[in-house]
């Protein structure tokens, strides 16, 4: 019995999936469902600074409108980010798991047309 490669488990679960899990919370979700760990923690740990950073900036006063409109597209944008990316690994690991079945198909061949 042979375990899957890691491509081969990013390339089985669904794209989109994992972007909108990524969207949705912001929160590197998708990661998780494609079981990558580092991009997670980093995602987690990005998102926890911004708002260790919003905390700290805003002091003991009320934030402001345009504050809240800052943290929020912050956080958006680590969301956008997070989704290109998972969207673009599923895509890489899925052709290079295509490739390499193709190969495997092609030295299969045998007989007396190859």
């Amino acid at each position: 019995m042979s375990y899957p490669s890691r491509d081969e488990i990013l390339a089985s679960s669904k794209g989109w999936v994992a972007s909108f899990l990524n969207f949705l919370p912001g929160l590197g979700s998708g990661y998780l469902y494609q079981r990558r760990w580092k991009p997670y923690f980093y995602t987690i740990t990005a998102s926890t600074a911004w708002f260790a950073l919003g905390f700290f900036f805003q002091g003991d006063s009320e934030p402001s409108k345009s504050e809240q409109i800052i943290g929020i597209s912050g956080l958006f944008f680590i969301s956008i980010v997070t989704v290109i990316e998972a969207n673009l690994a599923y895509k890489k690991a899925s052709n290079k798991t295509k490739t390499e079945k193709e190969k495997k198909i092609s030295s299969k061949k045998k007989g007396w047309f190859k």
